[in-house]
């Protein structure tokens, strides 16, 4: 685990968002209050989103444009055991080439998480910290570069 502090973490998304191709999976894992939903948007901000970006708790997903026909998708399964439909929208989410997918709490969608995908590890530090364990696989190794 590497402890950033929160203007690292700022950092940290702001230059994965801009290494990001299209057809990443980003799996977010960490506790309420770990900081995954504000990644995620220091994440769009480098992908040039100018919406405000939301936690998607309560609608499951959201979908956001993002520079050069790119798009991120944001699924959050936090009160979900079984996500029924929601898992072959995901699924077809991850098969899209111009689709960052991001997705907290992927617990119940397991399954349907393809293996090569970046796993980001959060855990609360205190309030100016954060523990992060990044996993990339070789086949995004631009992203090990970029950050």
């Amino acid at each position: 685990m590497t402890k950033l502090t929160l203007s690292q973490v700022e950092t940290l998304g702001l230059a994965l968002g801009r290494a990001l191709r299209g057809g990443e999976c980003i799996e977010l894992i960490g506790d309420v209050g770990t900081g995954k939903t504000t990644l995620t948007k220091h994440i769009a901000r480098g992908l040039e989103i100018d919406e405000d970006v939301q936690s998607p708790s309560f609608t499951i997903s959201r979908t956001y444009p993002a520079h050069e026909g790119l798009e991120l998708h944001h699924y959050d399964f936090y009160r979900l055991d079984d996500a029924g439909i929601m898992k072959h929208e995901l699924a077809e989410s991850i098969h899209q080439p111009n689709a960052i997918t991001v997705v907290e709490w992927g617990g119940s969608v397991s399954d349907v998480l393809p293996e090569s995908r970046v796993s980001i590890r959060l855990n609360h530090d205190d309030e100016t910290t954060r523990e992060f364990d990044i996993s990339i696989p070789d086949t995004y190794s631009y992203l090990k570069e970029a950050i």
